[in-house]
């Protein structure tokens, strides 16, 4: 029984051993039953918050709180501790928006720029770490297969990201055919803000901002080796306005998936891809 399953079911006996249903355990606090339910089923991490609240309603000492560790750890490897809240709330959003200005937001990214990006932070990994590290990644992007239930999914990138080569021409190539792979599946929605844009919105952040049927909305701020969930009401929505400003002054959707194509070609011709001017 893995770690989250185990605390899972721990939680739903003892609230069944005090006679309580779902509405009744979860008065007081701010999530809503099929949250709790996922909990149950060992679907969904438990917040911090919220296993608070279990021990106070359950009378469990403290319980929840100190065994919440346990389950983040279970759930977060292959990636930093920072990023696991990210992790189990992208599975679970109704949309998940992300801008990416310097390199190709992870959800989106092949091995081989996967590996790069990993080896360029921490040079000196072991291979097996970095294959770990490359795997999780990978595993993330489960979330666009149609066997479940796939979000809205919006990415705005940095018209450098395409003209600007990260990797060799044939992994380029390969990078761009995996977005517009997606997109043309009408799993993602890629826009391209141009290099000709001078001023515009969240130009000093990457940002990915999330909603869900059953939560308030998210939005998640990332550096080189540390990142940060911002839930304050107030704070999410001067985010999600700022984002869609930023959506105001990128390419169309068409136009912005019609360059990432012919980047791609140029990639396989072994050409540099035309840059807007």
């Amino acid at each position: 029984m893995s770690v989250p399953t185990f605390y899972g079911k721990e939680l739903r006996w003892k609230r069944e051993a005090a006679g309580l249903s779902l509405e009744a355990f979860l008065e007081g606090s701010f999530y809503g039953k099929s949250y709790l339910s996922d909990i149950e089923h060992g679907q969904r991490r438990m917040p911090l918050d919220l296993a608070r609240h279990a021990d106070r309603v359950l009378g469990t000492d403290g319980f929840f709180e100190r065994h919440c560790e346990d389950v983040r750890k279970a759930r977060r490897a292959g990636h930093p501790a920072y990023f696991e809240k990210v992790l189990e709330a992208e599975r679970y959003a109704l949309a998940i928006e992300e801008w990416c200005p310097m390199i190709f937001p992870g959800l989106l990214q092949t091995p081989a720029y996967a590996r790069a990006i990993i080896l360029a932070g921490l040079p000196l990994s072991a291979d097996a770490e970095v294959e770990e590290k490359v795997t999780a990644r990978m595993a993330r992007a489960e979330l666009f297969e149609a066997d479940h239930r796939i979000p809205e999914y919006w990415a705005i990138l940095h018209e450098s990201l395409i003209t600007e080569p990260l990797l060799a021409a044939k992994d380029m190539a390969a990078q761009l055919d995996r977005i517009a792979e997606l997109a043309d599946r009408r799993r993602i929605t890629p826009q391209i803000v141009p290099r000709t844009q001078r001023a515009y919105p969240l130009m000093a952040a990457s940002i990915m901002t999330m909603t869900f049927p059953d939560a308030p909305p998210l939005v998640y701020t990332e550096a080189s080796y540390s990142g940060d969930t911002v839930d304050d009401p107030a704070l999410v929505e001067r985010y999600r306005k700022a984002y869609d400003r930023l959506r105001a002054v990128a390419l169309s959707p068409d136009a912005s998936l019609a360059m990432i194509k012919a980047a791609a070609e140029d990639y396989r011709n072994g050409k540099q891809p035309d840059r807007l001017e």
